[in-house]
């Protein structure tokens, strides 16, 4: 691209001449004859070098064209020059900020000299304020804080994430960082302190912050010594890195990663943990099977992040939770106007997990139209947003599951059979809590402690009738209601130990016979009151006790009965 030259002068042969002198090393060449032709001149174009006589007949001077230059903040070298060159001049236009001043006549090896070195000098300027502009922009965008100090620690710039990390901005520039780091533990304060002292950089990863309005904020922190353009140690720099969320983040994958809280060590349970990990680094389709509270769930999640999709999305979808239209909207997307309420276009789960893992929950339930739609995703790595004809490529690793019976539906024709073997590359399936009573321990110490954390309390653990309950229960509702059982304890009981008056109604009332009195458990809730009664001579005390209840149950379910306890 040839450089474009502006000359302006009053005089048409010095025009002509160093036109002619540009012409010939083949730069654009554009003349003014005045003030207001050179005005024109620079309103239309971007010129790399403009050349202007000082003086320029009646009216305005090459002074005032300078000037006006430098107001509308031009970076384009002015070189002045002028038949009758004096001292004052010369320093006006050095002032304003002219390149270079030249006398008549203009030799034109000087002149193609300084043209070149004008150019060479804007393209530098240029390509400085790109630089400047760049850094600028990382400046104010990156996500760590960045603060600046002089030698005395006096801040001397912070970035637009230095009010959000450390409740600095521009507006505490000039003020000493010691006063501001007041507000927290003050470890930045110290590692910028050693570096000024020590000219030396200093890292420390992970500290709490100690700040009153973030009080669990996680930081990693370092600071670099600060050299100026002279190469001259003048200050510091402090990054500071927010890793809250990342340290949140770690804390939760890594109880996800020990199985998800797939808790067990029955022989079922190991081999199950051994296809999780033959499946985690395989991009074959998975099919959970398993009555509900299973931990269906918790086997995808321990089979996404175990492998190499870990770092990508893991999208979870309950296809009983949603209508067929709704679920078609909610997998694959929609358009604008593809139906009533689509306002705007919106990306499906699918698209959302691109690279990752799509779990479908309850698979059993979603229609024959969606069943179709899906086993082209399966085939194809394709789908299409609702309202819209354009395919859609995706990179997902699908897992199902289900507690239904697939083969029963495809006989009675509401499951696709194409779509089932599909879906079913490998099974896994989950056994009920019933079939691994010997985990039933181990779960049980994992939720003491879960609930003890979440609830802050200290629950050491449960009584022994408690325990003999759990053990003998056929858990219908598997380890979702045996969490829910012990939550529901964890939020009645005051003391260390859970005892039965703790439990929800629904398993005292069905299993006292069992916890209690297991060899007879073929009598009904009124004969074990009856029978507790005489094994503690009548006193309701004891027998409340030994049953496992409250006096105040107790003496309810007395009356619900029609018992009517001797006066012993």
């Amino acid at each position: 691209m040839k450089e474009k030259i502006l000359i302006v002068d009053d005089e048409e042969n010095i025009r002509f001449t160093l036109e002619s002198f540009l012409l010939e090393k083949e730069y654009e060449v554009t003349t003014a004859s005045n003030y207001q032709e050179a005005l024109v001149g620079i309103d239309h174009a971007d010129f790399d070098v403009i050349f202007a006589d000082i003086l320029l007949g009646i009216g305005k001077t090459g002074i005032e064209f300078l000037r006006e230059i430098r107001e509308r903040s031009l970076c384009t070298p002015v070189i002045m020059f002028t038949g009758a060159p004096g001292t004052e001049t010369a320093a006006e236009a050095v002032r304003l900020g002219a390149f270079d001043y030249l006398s008549k006549p203009v030799l034109k090896d000087t002149f193609l000299h300084i043209t070149d070195r004008a150019i060479r000098h804007k393209l530098l300027v240029e390509e400085k304020e790109r630089y400047r502009l760049n850094l600028e922009a990382i400046f104010s965008s990156v996500k760590d804080a960045i603060i600046t100090v002089d030698k005395e620690l006096n801040v001397l710039e912070a970035n637009e994430a230095s009010k959000d990390i450390c409740n600095i901005t521009r507006i505490d520039i000039g003020t000493s960082f010691r006063t501001l780091s007041n507000q927290c533990n003050k470890q930045c304060y110290h590692a910028l302190s050693d570096t000024v002292t020590n000219k030396q950089s200093v890292e420390i990863h992970r500290i709490e912050c100690g700040r009153i309005l973030r009080p669990q904020q996680v930081v990693s922190v370092a600071t670099y010594p600060l050299i100026n353009n002279k190469g001259l140690f003048s200050g510091a720099i402090l990054v500071v890195n927010d890793e809250t969320q990342l340290v949140t983040l770690e804390r939760e994958l890594k109880e996800r990663q020990q199985f998800h809280h797939i808790i067990g060590k029955s022989d079922t349970m190991q081999e199950i943990y051994s296809l999780i990990e033959n499946l985690a680094d395989v991009q074959s389709t998975i099919l959970i099977t398993g009555e509900s509270g299973t931990g269906k769930e918790l086997v995808s999640e321990a089979i996404h992040y175990k492998g190499e999709r870990s770092g990508k999305p893991f999208v979870k979808v309950n296809c009983s939770a949603l209508s067929e239209h709704l679920l078609e909207s909610e997998l694959f997307g929609h358009v604008k106007g593809a139906f009533t309420g689509a306002t705007h276009d919106r990306m499906g789960r699918f698209q959302k997990a691109d690279g990752g893992t799509v779990f479908l929950d309850e698979i059993g339930d979603v229609s024959p139209k969606t069943q179709l739609q899906l086993l082209r995703v399966l085939q194809d790595k394709e789908f299409e947003r609702v309202g819209d004809s354009t395919p859609v490529k995706v990179d997902v690793r699908i897992i199902t599951a289900t507690n239904q019976n697939l083969q029963e539906k495809i006989k009675r024709g509401e499951f696709r059979q194409d779509l089932y073997y599909r879906l079913k590359v490998v099974e896994i399936s989950l056994p009920p809590l019933r079939e691994r009573r010997d985990d039933i321990p181990l779960l049980i110490a994992h939720f003491l402690k879960k609930f003890n954390n979440k609830l802050h309390k200290n629950i050491t653990n449960i009584s022994a009738a408690v325990q003999n309950l759990f053990m003998n229960y056929q858990w219908p509702g598997n380890i979702r209601e045996l969490e829910h059982s012990l939550e529901h304890a964890f939020i009645v009981c005051h003391q260390a130990i859970i005892a039965m008056e703790h439990l929800p109604l629904t398993i005292k009332k069905h299993f006292v016979l069992e916890a209690v009195l297991p060899e007879q458990s073929s009598v009904n809730e009124k004969q074990a009151f009856l029978m507790a009664l005489e094994k503690t001579a009548w006193s309701r005390m004891k027998a409340a006790k030994l049953l496992g209840l409250s006096r105040s149950t107790f003496y309810r379910k007395l009356h619900e009965h029609h018992i009517n306890v001797r006066n012993t």
